[in-house]
């Protein structure tokens, strides 16, 4: 006879087990910030713009000086960060196409697993918040790709009063269009909704990708934040300092609200960049160039990791690092199994930040950029960059020579020789681009136009 008292103690048992460990796993957030320069927090010695609140928390955790993304421009830097795999794997090494119809092709694929997906398999609550730029069909938008909650525009840019321009232009909740009389400054909008999402009474751990769109262009600034910079005589770098300071702010209130609500201790927090500064009013010191080369200031971020459950704090960390990193350090902490994924090019942290595993976490990563157009890969201390900028491939001794001010590929023929063999063998593994977009052109333009500019400097 089934004894009704036993099936229902039974079930009463399962539940708080699964309460207790649903406990156990970390909160995670990301926050993603857009073309922000490597010298423009404090934690990497910035001096103009005020950082305190990620100066602070990035002194709770560990800072990354050789932290990169796998790409230097917005959206195949995204793709990457969010499957865990170089997004040329997938053709994803392009931004959307500027101009002409978008179908569901262009974009992250469906069959490419996101962070999300495989946290939500954990028993996470997902958001996805700010800027997506992964596709600019709606069936590519975040809650087709494991997100449970979307709040943000599916496009590149947007201004920063949410006016909304056209369909990938717009902000959205969900996929319901948010009225324009509801939304103040993005930054802040977009920190609104993740304290809501932190605060929601639910008992799952949850996952959030804050992805401001600040300080890409254009440059919008509240009073607010401008009175914050006023400091910085030189207009342009005054207002995109002000963009900066937003996110100083906004990134203080989630922590504060962590810490409201008992949550600090054991929620992982990662801050970066998607990629070097842009080419006005950022500051990538001491790094060479900007964002869309493969210098270090192009693919080399801001970058901090903080879990003061189980990160000592007061950390910094030399050998070199990946966004592509983060996906299977956080399925592991959540509880899964980042070796069942479908082939991750990136590695779990955690051992290495915890000294368990003394090696290095990477010897070698690669960059492709609009299908080879240009390349890099960094091997140990040497560094290859095929450049198109300056019609050359060049070759860095980083150890040596981190600030890429001596190209010794003339000296080191079998070092060139080996780092393109290493390249060419990685580059064949991955699929052409599936769509291309005006990078390449836009490279060349640029380049000649800093030519000219050099020639006009010099007395004839």
């Amino acid at each position: 006879m089934i004894n009704l008292k036993n099936i229902l103690f039974a079930t009463l048992l399962i539940a708080v087990v699964f309460q207790l460990n649903a406990q156990k796993k970390p909160n995670i957030i990301v926050i993603l910030t857009d073309d922000q320069g490597w010298a423009d927090v404090g934690f990497n010695g910035g001096t103009d713009i005020p950082t305190p609140n990620l100066d602070q928390l990035a002194s709770q955790g560990v800072v990354f000086n050789n932290g990169y993304v796998s790409h230097p421009y917005c959206s195949p830097s995204r793709a990457g960060l969010l499957t865990g795999r170089y997004q040329a794997r997938f053709g994803h090494d392009c931004n959307m196409p500027y101009e002409g119809e978008n179908d569901a092709t262009v974009g992250t694929p469906l069959s490419e697993k996101m962070i999300s997906e495989a946290l939500k398999e954990q028993g996470y609550r997902t958001s996805a918040i700010g800027k997506w730029h992964l596709g600019d069909h709606p069936d590519l938008y975040p809650p087709a790709q494991g997100f449970d909650h979307w709040f943000g525009f599916p496009g590149g840019g947007m201004n920063y009063w949410g006016t909304p321009v056209n369909d990938i232009q717009t902000v959205y909740r969900n996929r319901k269009e948010v009225p324009e009389n509801e939304l103040t400054y993005l930054t802040d909008d977009f920190t609104n909704e993740a304290i809501d999402f932190i605060t929601k009474k639910d008992k799952k751990p949850f996952f959030i990708y804050l992805a401001y769109n600040a300080p890409h262009a254009p440059d919008h600034a509240t009073k607010q934040y401008l009175e914050n910079t006023k400091h910085i005589e030189y207009a342009g770098r005054s207002i995109y300092a002000a963009m900066v300071n937003a996110v100083d702010v906004n990134v203080g209130k989630i922590d504060s609200t962590l810490v409201a609500n008992n949550m600090k201790d054991n929620t992982i927090l990662v801050f970066l960049s998607d990629n070097g500064g842009r080419i006005t009013h950022a500051d990538n010191k001491p790094n060479r160039g900007h964002k869309g080369m493969l210098f270090e200031g192009g693919i080399k971020v801001p970058f901090f990791i903080t879990w003061p459950k189980a990160i000592k704090k007061e950390q910094t960390y030399d050998p070199m690092i990946s966004s592509l990193d983060l996906f299977p350090t956080f399925l592991n902490a959540a509880g899964g199994k980042a070796s069942k994924e479908k082939q991750l090019d990136g590695i779990d942290l955690m051992p290495y930040l915890s000294k368990h595993n003394k090696k290095v976490p990477h010897n070698t990563l690669f960059w492709r950029s609009s299908g080879g157009f240009e390349y890099a890969i960094r091997k140990g201390n040497y560094k290859l960059y095929k450049s198109a900028y300056k019609d050359k491939t060049l070759l860095f001794d980083l150890e040596k020579d981190p600030l890429e001010r001596h190209d010794i590929s003339n000296h080191h023929p079998e070092i060139i020789v080996n780092l393109n063999q290493s390249y060419n063998d990685w580059d064949a593994k991955n699929i052409a681009p599936g769509w291309l977009d005006p990078h390449a052109k836009n490279v060349l333009k640029e380049e000649k136009a800093w030519e000219q500019k050099r020639l006009n400097s010099t007395k004839k």
